[in-house]
């Protein structure tokens, strides 16, 4: 039940973003060839990936936005609780690439990532970022196995 409904979720949210913001994708308007420069939250979001893949407690917590830093007494509770809440997909993950983006304001920011797990799974996370006084913070990630492996 909870997957299909954080399935439906996915869909939806991706739905949103590439639909709402053709012009906002990371690559859909670069000339072939020519390297996109990654945006300060994709910047957020590869290193808390690289946080995560690391097992830098304090790093990843680092990138969390103010509620968590409030809702968790330190970097290592934070992390143990990411990895019971069935977040491990990222840790393990061998790659990451951006997807498209909806702005949400001057401060908000919803971004696609696609994942290729340890197995070759392919995972979609929504990433939910805003930017605090110290910078770009993950907000949320819903994640979500997707059919198939990566090749």
């Amino acid at each position: 039940m909870r997957t299909t409904r954080n399935r439906v979720l996915v869909a939806v949210l991706a739905g949103i973003i590439l639909a709402g913001a053709p012009a906002a994708a990371q690559t859909d308007g670069a000339p072939a060839g020519e390297e996109v420069a990654a945006s300060p939250w994709q910047d957020v979001i590869s290193s808390q990936i690289q946080a995560f893949r690391d097992r830098d407690a304090p790093t990843a917590f680092s990138f969390a936005g103010a509620g968590f830093q409030v809702t968790f007494q330190n970097a290592e509770v934070f992390f143990e609780a990411i990895v019971n809440s069935g977040y491990a997909p990222i840790m393990e993950s061998r790659s990451h690439s951006f997807g498209g983006f909806q702005r949400f304001g001057a401060s908000g920011v919803i971004q696609e990532v696609r994942l290729v797990g340890k197995d070759l799974e392919l995972y979609t996370a929504i990433y939910q970022l805003t930017e605090e006084e110290v910078g770009w913070r993950v907000q949320g990630v819903q994640l979500v196995r997707q059919a198939g492996v990566a090749i």
